[in-house]
């Protein structure tokens, strides 16, 4: 890449490049968190990326063997050959597949500290461990953990990500999410929840929402734009009817997005035929794994346009009563728009590389069963999965997804040189079969380069582990006997 140093410091802000002081996260002395922000300013530039392959996800312009893009502030400005602009930092792109920022459209984020929690008994890592800890954590336990998911998703690609806080325990903790989203410099929809296992009788009273819209969004935007807020609603996997459907009534009441669970086994305790007929299906309704979903039900979400997140590492090891594969390929037929996500991070990982490729190898339509005539899903489908459609899923399409001229320049740049991925014959499937997050050498997001030459750029890596491991060993410390060692 042709950057000088004095450019480079230019770019990312003399501040950036020097070390790191003060907390991330502090308490007062009552234990309630007080804003200490700790992110630094990387100003957006005026960038000319030169001779890339593009993967746009455009499907207008498909893929560039070879083209230049140009950013101007934040804004994909053109996409051509033989571009110029006589101002602009040149970023030389030879020998690099260019693409849009990942959207991971379902991700437990709170709980990115409990990635190896494994429960004594069950041996499991995901349910027991988490209903044994999640009364554990505190407000700074929440930032460590968001800020450790947010820099891992940066580093390999992501630039969009939905927090689904489905253990909101608090407004303190609200806010260390809040401010860890702050801090990461990624674009993210904040889907305030409940705490968990809050009894499925019992309704979520959102009494919190009215002061975090007043001191986080609107005329007080903290976020200049790049995070919105929706509502994260347990449905009746979590909830009973009664209890979803007053849920809702708030939901539709305030016109927040929502997001729900379905189940990912029999029984099918969702219904989307009658979500339909209340009118809560729609493109601010995002549903997360239904693999329970029947032909109707499918049908109902097409008609309606009711985006699909699908963590496939989870639907396959908790669909114990059927097949995953079967159901995502019946989504796929009945045109869902189908993104990709981690879920939480014990059960399925946050790395959009290996998500790509699981789908695209999980794909196939197997002889004898009701998908038996279906196509394969290509790797140019798994790519839209895991740009665009995520993107369309948090209702950011008309934003962010594809490399299109006048989106906002959320944009990941590999080296196609590595020994990992050399050489390419097709860039889409060389980024499905080959890539990895060592493959990413730069990440923009909204305009700021927030990852150059390999290295992160704007977080304290050493300090967000350390923090995030004090975090872990505290709560396994609490939990006692209730995890392994």
């Amino acid at each position: 890449m042709n950057f000088s140093r004095r450019n480079f410091s230019k770019i990312i802000g003399v501040g950036a490049l020097a070390s790191f002081a003060g907390p991330l996260f502090s308490t007062t002395a009552l234990g309630k968190p007080s804003r200490i922000s700790s992110k630094k300013q990387i100003k957006r530039g005026l960038y000319l990326i030169k001779n890339a392959a593009v993967i746009t996800v455009d499907p207008d312009i498909g893929t560039l063997p070879n083209a230049d893009i140009l950013i101007r502030n934040g804004i994909i400005e053109r996409v051509g050959q033989n571009l110029t602009e006589k101002d602009a930092d040149i970023i030389d792109a030879t020998n690099m597949i260019v693409m849009p920022g990942f959207v991971n459209s379902h991700y437990h984020m709170w709980s990115a500290i409990g990635r190896s929690f494994t429960a004594r008994k069950e041996g499991f890592s995901y349910y027991p461990a988490k209903f044994a800890t999640s009364a554990l954590y505190t407000p700074t336990d929440f930032y460590n953990s968001v800020m450790l998911a947010s820099v891992e998703l940066v580093n390999g690609g992501t630039t969009t990500v939905h927090n689904w806080s489905h253990n909101t325990r608090s407004p303190e903790h609200a806010d260390a999410e809040l401010q860890a989203l702050e801090n990461s410099h990624m674009r993210a929809r904040y889907s305030y929840g409940h705490v968990d296992r809050l009894g499925p009788d019992k309704v979520n009273p959102y009494n919190d929402i009215d002061r975090v819209q007043s001191q986080w969004f609107g005329r007080n935007d903290k976020f200049e734009g790049m995070v919105h807020l929706g509502l994260n609603l347990r449905g009746t996997l979590q909830s009973d009817k009664a209890t979803f459907y007053k849920e809702m009534e708030y939901a539709k009441r305030v016109g927040l997005p929502v997001a729900i669970h379905a189940p990912q086994e029999t029984p099918n305790t969702a219904d989307a035929v009658e979500y339909e007929r209340r009118g809560y299906l729609g493109p601010d309704f995002l549903i997360a794994h239904y693999i329970s979903a029947s032909n109707d039900d499918l049908a109902a979400m097409a008609r309606t346009k009711t985006p699909i997140t699908i963590a496939t590492h989870s639907e396959l090891r908790l669909s114990s009563t059927g097949d995953a594969r079967a159901v995502i390929m019946k989504m796929r037929e009945a045109g869902l728009c189908i993104s990709l996500s981690s879920d939480a991070i014990s059960i399925a990982p946050p790395d959009m590389f290996e998500m790509m490729r699981f789908t695209w190898n999980l794909g196939v339509p197997w002889v004898g069963t009701e998908n038996s005539g279906a196509s394969k899903i290509s790797v140019h489908e798994v790519i839209q999965m895991a740009t665009l459609n995520g993107a369309i899923a948090l209702g950011l399409g008309d934003m962010v997804g594809s490399i299109s001229e006048g989106k906002r320049a959320d944009i990941i740049m590999l080296r196609s040189n590595d020994l990992n991925i050399a050489p390419v014959s097709n860039f889409e499937t060389a980024v499905v079969q080959s890539a990895t997050a060592n493959n990413v050498d730069t990440v923009i997001v909204d305009g700021k380069i927030v990852k150059r030459g390999g290295r992160l750029i704007g977080y304290d890596e050493t300090r967000i582990i350390n923090d995030a491991q004090n975090s872990a060993r505290r709560i396994r410390a609490a939990a006692g006997e209730l995890l392994e060692s």
